[in-house]
């Protein structure tokens, strides 16, 4: 055996143990609740539970946790001992059927948005099957987590998997509808199978832990240009230094043995950015190995003496870091609905799972926007390195034309159809070519699956699969609809439904310059959402439409859907605010002296020669520059206060996240560009925040 296959999933509770630990009645249940989709059977949770806690006293664990994901982002965990009283009053080790299945943490702390009261914080978490547990390792300490979900004792949602669980319910629900429509009697299941590619900076932590602004805000404020930036393009895909090449080393290690298939890594455009790839998994499992790989990317970093950087744009200048979203659909024979083949039916399959993502981005493509919103994600988003904040879809050369082809099609005819299919056919081969991809598209057709780029690196990519999801079920629910109103044969039926959709969906299809200011009047003229930063972005989740979407599928209440949009608003306030108090900090303590050490040594140089009776200009308007920063900086600090001072007199949320998008950022950017300034006219040896070059090389 090699060492991979030693190593990988050491740590994780997977089919193989549960194999071995449970009964053979007992493994196929729960098989079939993780494959199938089918009902936890609670009888099972017993025997579970019990071969849970025997393999992790095993491997020396002494607590557990249910781990889940609250909406204020990353994840949350609890730990208990395996330990309670018998009924002699001795202590025993016990795991049992009700504290797998739940457990009760307090979750008055935890943001709800306003759905109760800080004195109502009893909230529930609640295992989820279809992901299996794992061991957290921390020095010799080991704990073994069973990944949940989280609701408030009212039953609301607090979290963002649940969602996502129930989007998944509703996608498979409508796909199985068609099929079913389309003659297919083999699909009983949908599976969503994502690949998300992660990226991230790496810096030397003797100099993150000199700048308090990577380490409050998790990016630069201030920071002049490196005479060497990124420009040469030299570090994308080139040779990776021993130091990171010993980082990526061990994080691969550590992702295998939790049963993570890391598969690609990488140099990325920026210097000092890189970037891992998974192989392909269920979207749930996915999301839960990505939320552990950016934990383990921070705490391996530092094991290296790094520092790991997930922020979307934690260097000026520089290009910033993304999470390209890899969605596809696949079901319980192995169909991917998003893979043309030779059968005709797949074909079939094929083309409609397009129409229908046309009819959901045509109708709710604000909603994929609005997912992605966050103060990190505000700075890259358009930035010309990312896609921005408006949603298209990009098909290729190939697919376009032959969509088009399918909407010219006056009768149809099997000769028609013929065409049809044999043109799908020839799509894996055109589709794959490099040369037929559009990296500035938000939502990029690549050969057997659906890109969608605009997810930041720090954020949970659930909310951008819930939202495709549920907006994908809406256009499957759409072509069932119409094909059903119709009589004659189903498939030609099909095809007219999809000339139809290709007609009412051209806005959004665009195979050009996504990053182009060409593109931005474009789409203005198509009438398309465009939101410039999150408040605009956030706003979208409050249209009737989208309240009846969230509504009639059973995703989120409109109660829960108000919810979630104060708490993204609360927290794009919160992390301005602390951007905001961290500048002025760093202009009290560190800028402002800087200038005066460096405008006393100036001023003594020009006083002692003028005293000699040489007269230097130069000096002088040196002089003259320094003090003009000094009161620059001193003035734009102020009011940068005062901005914030009344952003949080504030009560209404939008208004506050609007005025900081608007007045704050702006007040701090004009603050950056004379801090940066400054940066260029003092020594080395008088100003102590570490600069881009060293900071990157």
């Amino acid at each position: 055996m090699s060492k991979f296959e030693k190593l990988f999933g050491e740590l994780t509770f997977n089919k193989a143990v549960m194999k071995r630990k449970l009964s053979k009645d007992t493994y196929e249940k729960i098989i079939a609740t993780m494959e199938s989709g089918e009902p936890l059977d609670e009888a099972i949770a017993g025997d579970i539970a019990h071969a849970m806690k025997e393999w992790a006293l095993d491997a020396g664990a002494t607590h557990f946790t249910h781990w889940f994901q609250p909406q204020r982002g990353g994840t949350a965990e609890k730990h208990d001992a395996f330990i309670c009283y018998d009924e002699g009053g001795d202590i025993i080790e016990r795991f049992s059927h009700d504290l797998l299945i739940r457990s009760e943490p307090d979750a008055s702390s935890f943001p709800s948005g306003g759905m109760r009261s800080t004195f109502e914080a009893r909230g529930y978490t609640a295992w989820d099957p279809t992901s299996p547990a794992f061991l957290l390792e921390s020095g010799d300490s080991r704990t073994l987590v069973i990944p949940s979900v989280f609701l408030s004792w009212t039953g609301d949602v607090l979290d963002i998997k649940t969602p996502m669980l129930r989007s998944q319910r509703a996608l498979n629900d409508a796909a199985i509808r068609l099929q079913r429509l389309l003659g297919n009697r083999f699909a009983k299941r949908i599976r969503v199978m994502i690949g998300a590619e992660q990226e991230y900076f790496l810096v030397p932590r003797e100099l993150y832990n000199d700048r308090p602004d990577l380490q409050l805000c998790d990016r630069t404020l201030f920071g002049a240009p490196s005479p060497k930036g990124q420009q040469m393009e030299d570090h994308y895909f080139g040779s990776i230094k021993p130091r990171i090449m010993a980082f990526m080393a061990e994080l691969d290690e550590e992702l295998y043995r939790r049963g993570i298939p890391s598969k690609t890594r990488h140099n990325e455009v920026s210097p000092n950015q890189f970037e891992m790839a998974p192989l392909y998994e269920d979207a749930n499992l996915a999301v839960d190995h990505n939320l552990q790989v950016m934990a383990l990317l921070e705490w391996i970093a530092e094991r290296h003496n790094l520092a790991a950087i997930l922020h979307e744009k934690p260097f000026e200048g520089l290009n910033g870091s993304g999470k390209h979203v890899n969605w596809s659909l696949c079901d319980n024979t192995g169909a991917n609905y998003l893979e043309p083949s030779r059968s005709p039916l797949k074909n079939i399959s094929f083309l409609m799972t397009i129409g229908a993502i046309l009819l959901g981005v045509s109708r709710y493509g604000k909603l994929l926007r609005a997912s992605v919103a966050d103060a990190g994600n505000d700075h890259r988003l358009g930035a010309n390195e990312a896609p921005p904040g408006i949603m298209s879809v990009y098909l290729g050369q190939y697919l376009n034309e032959l969509l088009d082809e399918i909407e010219g099609i006056g009768k149809l005819s099997s000769i028609a159809m013929e065409h049809i299919n044999l043109g799908v056919q020839k799509l894996p081969k055109i589709a794959k070519d490099i040369a037929d991809r559009n990296r500035t598209s938000p939502i990029a057709f690549t050969g057997n699956k659906f890109e969608f780029r605009p997810t930041g690196s720090s954020q949970n990519c659930a909310e951008a699969i819930t939202i495709m999801n549920l907006i994908v079920a809406w256009g499957y629910d759409q072509i069932h609809k119409r094909i059903k109103g119709r009589k004659g044969n189903v498939k030609e039926n099909a095809i007219l439904v999809l000339k139809e959709v290709l007609g009412e969906t051209h806005d959004i299809r665009f195979e050009g310059n996504n990053y182009s200011e060409e593109w931005l009047e474009e789409a203005k003229r198509r009438g398309l959402p465009i939101a410039n930063n999150t408040p605009q972005s956030l706003r979208f989740y409050l249209d009737e439409d989208v309240k009846e979407l969230f509504k009639s599928y059973n995703v989120l209440s409109e109660r829960e859907l108000a919810s979630k949009v104060e708490i993204r608003l609360e927290a794009y306030c919160k992390t301005l605010e602390i951007e905001f108090r961290t500048a002025e900090m760093l202009a009290n303590t560190r800028v402002l002296p800087a200038l005066i050490r460096q405008l006393k040594q100036v001023t003594d140089v020009y006083s002692g020669i003028s005293s000699a009776g040489i007269q230097s200009e130069s000096l002088k308007g040196g002089i003259q520059v320094l003090e003009g920063l000094y009161s620059s900086i001193s003035q734009k600090k102020k009011k940068l206060l005062d901005i914030l001072t009344k952003g949080e007199a504030t009560d209404n949320l939008f208004q506050k996240a609007s005025y900081y998008a608007d007045k704050g950022l702006t007040c701090l950017k004009e603050l950056r560009k004379d801090i940066d300034c400054a940066e260029t006219q003092i020594a080395d040896d008088l100003w102590s925040i570490p600069k881009y070059y060293k900071l990157l090389q």
